[in-house]
């Protein structure tokens, strides 16, 4: 049987350390290019392939990440998944992907039934108000947070300036005239919505403009509910000139029911063919990509410290992309049908 090559075969011809060896192979920026390069040089040579069963009976876990999302066929946390998997491919990982769904209940169930594979890490983003389920399992596995940070929990997570995209969209809407912006969410039980709502409300408070609770309709989860929800603010005596959806599936669900009306709408994030709509849909764009690789970064640097006990909150910048969706101004057609014009 052929013995299959190992880092200290490597490391012997290359006559340096096999820690040396393992800083090259997972890229590692603290080594000389003159070294990095017989050390690449001997890799290539030997077609050394990492042992993974090898590492994960030494350390007694899996070389593999977890990904726990609230759904997987959503863009959002497609990009992110799809991030995650290409950092983990590049240290030889594999990852486990599981979708949580929309009830709350489930959460810890799912999560939990993902971590007994004894992953190397996990990375999630929860539905749930309280993540102090996972503390027992901290303190062998890092674990992640994306998009929504954790309650209940100390962990690492990198998020988006909720409030401040949403500050920025609403602020855009005024800016063309709006006075009775609505505001469409699926729940506001998740920090995501929660600052998505402070920043819309904030927005409107800045610009002397009352909040009024007719205008903010929660629920929102497919095209039914988006259809009933937007029928219920357009019977409303005075209705609204514009709307800003509080996610990229509240937009999509909500694209088909607004069209007619000629409401103005800005989402936050992004999705597929926002550009190629007509009109094309303004939206706060977030970065999944940069969200997941960040992610997958700090589980690889958990896994290599672990004994490093401090956790971080990275809040990352979300940035406004204007497109068409707004270029009505508020005294348009569609704002004098809406005061009964």
């Amino acid at each position: 049987m052929t013995q299959m090559t190992t880092m200290r075969d490597v490391a012997a011809i290359a006559d340096v350390s096999v820690k040396t060896v393992s800083r090259v192979f997972n890229g590692d920026p603290h080594v000389t290019p003159e070294t990095r390069a017989r050390v690449e040089a001997v890799l290539r040579e030997l077609n050394y392939v990492p042992n993974t069963l090898a590492t994960a009976f030494r350390s007694g876990r899996a070389p593999v990440i977890g990904i726990a999302v609230p759904d997987i066929v959503d863009p959002f946390f497609a990009a992110i998944a799809q991030a995650i998997e290409a950092q983990a491919a590049a240290s030889g990982m594999s990852v486990l992907v599981t979708s949580v769904g929309a009830d709350p209940d489930r959460e810890a169930t799912v999560v939990e039934a993902l971590l007994k594979h004894s992953l190397s890490g996990l990375v999630i983003a929860p539905i749930t108000t309280d993540q102090s389920y996972l503390k027992p399992w901290t303190a062998n596995t890092p674990i992640v947070f994306v998009d929504r940070a954790p309650t209940r929990l100390v962990a690492d997570s990198f998020t988006e300036d909720d409030t401040g995209g949403a500050f920025d969209a609403t602020s855009h809407i005024i800016g063309h005239g709006h006075s009775r912006i609505a505001f469409l969410g699926d729940t506001n039980e998740i920090p995501t919505t929660q600052g998505r709502i402070a920043g819309y409300e904030a927005a409107l408070a800045c610009h002397g403009i009352p909040v009024r609770d007719e205008l903010v309709a929660m629920g929102v989860r497919d095209r039914r509910s988006a259809a009933d929800a937007i029928a219920g603010l357009a019977s409303l005596p005075t209705p609204p000139t514009a709307v800003f959806c509080s996610n990229a599936r509240c937009t999509m669900a909500a694209i088909p029911a607004l069209k007619p009306l000629g409401w103005a709408v800005v989402g936050f994030g992004d999705f597929p063919m926002a550009d190629l709509l007509t009109p094309s849909i303004t939206v706060v764009d977030q970065d999944p990509s940069a969200l997941g690789s960040l992610a997958a970064g700090r589980i690889l640097d958990r896994i290599d410290h672990p004994n490093r006990r401090y956790r971080r909150r990275t809040v990352l910048p979300v940035t406004l992309v204007t497109r068409d969706s707004c270029a009505a101004p508020a005294g348009s057609c569609a704002e004098r049908r809406a005061l009964g014009a």
